[in-house]
C-alpha cells in the first residue's frame, strides 16, 4: 500500500511539473518524455507563434482539451512551440504548422498524424476512435439519442444480429472514418423509436434533411461513399475548420460562391445557391466564401478575383490537375448556376485561364515579364533558350530567390540566345504548363518541338549558370519530375491549413 502511495505521489509531482494553459499541456524537450510516461495517450500540436492557422486552431484545441477533461478521459492535449523547441520539431519531422501527432500507449516512436477537422468535436471524436471501439454499442434508446444530440453528424447501424456480415462491414467502415462517431444498436425499441423497419444504416445530422438512410447492399466501400457524400451540408462555408472536410472528401468538383456576408442580398444569394445545389448532390460540392474575410483574400487571388468583383461564381476540379471554370454570366440565380453546372457535368465547358495584360515594359529589364497572353510566343520561340520562374508574390521561397534570379538575368542579358523570365502564376495560367508549387523553374530549349525541362539543381547563381551553359542538362530533369517538398505548394495553406516552417 505504501509503495502504491509513493508511486501515485511521484506521478502527481511529475504531472505538476508540466505547465498547462487552458487544459493544454505545455511541452518542451526537457519534459516531453516525462509527459509521455504520465499521459500515455497524448495529442501534441507543434506550432509557431506567428502562424495564422495555429492561432485559428487554438480556441478549438483548448475546447477539446476541456471536453476530455470534463469527461474524465485519460487522453491529454499538449502543444510544443516548434520555433523554440527545434530539436523536438526535427525529431518528429515537423515541416509545416500546425503539425499534430498522436502518441499512444506512451510510445515515442511512429506517432500517428492527426487527419481530421479543426473543430473541437472533430478532435475529440478522432481521439476516441483511436483509443476506444470504432462503434459504440448502444444498449438503449437513450444512448442513441445522446449520440445524435451530442454530435453534428453521427452514424448508427441498426442490426438485429451484431455478428452478421452486414454488421461486420459496418464496423469496418467505422474503423476507416476518423471524424464521425458511430454507434450500433440491436434493441427492438431502437428500431421502433427511429422508425427503422429492417437492418440498415442511418446518418443523422443537424442540418439539411436531418437524417438519411443508406439504400443498397451494405459494404465498406459503399458505406464510405454514402457517408462522405452526406456528412457535409448541401452548402458549406469555407473556414479554417471546415477546410479539411471540404478538401478531404470524395467530391473533387467544387463550385464556389464568393460573397460578403454583410451584403444586403446575402440571404437571397444563398437561397439561390442552395436551390441549385439540390440537383448536384454527390456530384459537385457547393461552397460559399465570405469575400470580406482577410484570411480568404489569397483564395480570391488564386481565382483572379478582387473584393469589389464579388459576389462571383467559380468552379474548380481538384483532380491531379486543377482546372478552373468561369460562368458566362455574373448574375447569380439558381437557373444560371444549374445551367453552368449542367454544362460542366456534360463536359461542355472550356477551362478559364487567367492572364494579365502584357506590360508595356515587359522586356525592358534583364528578367523579362511574362503573362498568359505572351507566354507561348516567348517561351516557345524556336530561336531562344528560355528559363522561366513561375512565382507567387506572397511566397517566401520566391522572395528569397528574387535577388539571385535578377543576378541571373543581368548575367545573360547580352546573350542573344538565352532569355531569363518570370511569371506571376497567381494571376496568369497557361494550358501547356501546370504549376503545382512555388517557385517552379522550367527551361524551354530552342527548337520546334516545344520541349520542357524542369530545373532540379541548386538555387544559386552558379547552379543556374551551369544549367543554362549546359543547355539544360546539368541540374535538369524531364518535365513532371520536379521535387516540391521544400516549396510552397499552390494554396496548400488554404487547402491543408498548414504554414511552411520557413516564414
Amino acid at each position: 500500500m505504501l509503495k502504491l502511495l509513493i508511486v501515485c505521489t511521484l506521478a502527481a509531482m511529475s504531472a505538476a511539473d508540466i505547465a498547462e494553459e487552458e487544459d493544454v499541456l505545455v511541452l518542451k524537450k526537457s519534459n516531453f518524455e516525462e509527459a509521455l510516461k504520465t499521459y500515455p495517450n497524448m495529442l501534441v500540436e507543434f506550432y509557431a507563434p506567428w502562424c495564422g492557422h495555429c492561432k485559428a486552431l487554438a480556441p478549438e484545441y483548448a475546447k477539446a482539451a476541456g471536453m476530455l477533461k470534463a469527461e474524465g478521459s485519460d487522453i491529454k492535449l499538449a502543444k510544443v512551440d516548434a520555433t523554440e523547441e527545434s530539436e523536438l520539431a526535427q525529431e518528429f519531422g515537423v515541416r509545416g504548422y500546425p503539425t499534430i501527432k498522436f502518441f499512444k500507449g506512451g510510445e515515442k516512436e511512429n506517432p500517428k498524424e492527426y487527419s481530421a477537422g479543426r473543430q473541437a468535436d472533430d478532435i475529440v471524436n478522432w481521439l476516441k476512435k483511436r483509443t476506444g471501439p470504432a462503434a459504440t454499442t448502444l444498449t438503449d434508446v437513450t444512448q442513441a439519442e445522446s449520440l445524435i444530440a451530442d454530435n453534428e453528424v453521427a452514424v448508427i447501424g441498426f442490426f438485429k444480429n451484431v455478428e452478421s456480415e452486414d454488421a461486420k462491414a459496418f464496423i469496418k467502415t467505422a474503423e476507416a472514418v476518423d471524424d464521425i462517431p458511430f454507434g450500433i444498436i440491436s434493441d427492438d425499441a431502437g428500431f421502433s423509436k427511429f422508425e427503422v423497419a429492417k437492418d440498415g444504416v442511418v446518418l443523422f445530422k443537424k442540418f439539411d434533411e436531418g437524417r438519411i438512410a443508406f439504400d443498397g447492399e451494405i459494404s465498406k466501400e459503399k458505406l464510405l461513399t454514402f457517408i462522405k457524400s452526406n456528412q457535409l451540408p448541401l452548402v458549406i462555408e469555407f473556414t479554417e475548420q471546415t477546410a479539411p472536410k471540404i478538401f478531404g472528401g470524395v467530391i473533387k468538383s467544387h463550385i464556389l460562391m464568393f460573397v460578403p456576408k454583410t451584403a444586403k442580398d446575402f440571404q437571397d444569394k444563398m437561397d439561390q445557391f442552395k436551390k441549385a445545389a439540390e440537383g448536384f448532390k454527390g456530384k459537385i460540392l457547393f461552397i460559399f466564401i465570405d469575400s470580406d474575410v482577410d484570411d480568404n483574400q489569397r483564395i480570391l487571388e488564386f481565382f483572379g478575383l478582387k473584393k469589389e468583383e464579388c459576389p462571383a461564381i467559380r468552379l474548380i476540379t481538384l483532380e491531379e490537375e486543377m482546372t478552373k471554370y468561369k460562368p458566362e454570366t455574373s448574375e447569380i440565380t439558381a437557373e444560371n448556376i444549374i445551367t453552368f453546372c449542367t454544362a460542366f457535368t456534360e463536359g461542355k465547358l472550356k477551362p478559364h485561364l487567367m492572364s494579365q495584360d502584357i506590360p508595356d515594359d515587359w522586356d525592358k529589364n534583364p528578367v523579362k515579364v511574362l503573362v498568359g497572353k505572351n507566354f507561348e510566343e516567348v517561351a516557345f520561340d524556336p530561336a531562344k533558350n528560355v528559363f522561366v520562374e513561375f512565382y507567387a508574390p506572397w511566397c517566401g521561397h520566391c522572395k528569397q530567390l528574387a535577388p539571385i534570379w535578377d543576378q541571373l538575368g543581368e548575367k545573360f542579358k547580352d546573350n542573344a540566345n538565352i532569355v531569363v523570365a518570370k511569371m506571376d502564376s497567381t494571376a496568369n495560367e497557361i494550358e501547356t504548363v501546370k504549376v503545382h508549387s512555388f517557385p517552379t523553374l522550367k527551361f524551354f530549349p530552342a527548337g520546334d518541338d516545344h520541349k520542357v525541362i524542369d530545373y532540379n539543381g541548386e538555387r544559386t547563381l552558379d547552379g543556374f549558370t551551369k544549367f543554362l551553359e549546359s543547355g539544360g542538362k546539368e541540374g535538369g530533369a524531364p518535365a513532371g519530375d520536379e521535387d516540391e517538398d521544400s516549396d510552397t505548394k499552390i494554396h496548400l495553406s488554404n487547402i491543408n491549413g498548414k504554414d511552411s516552417t520557413k516564414n
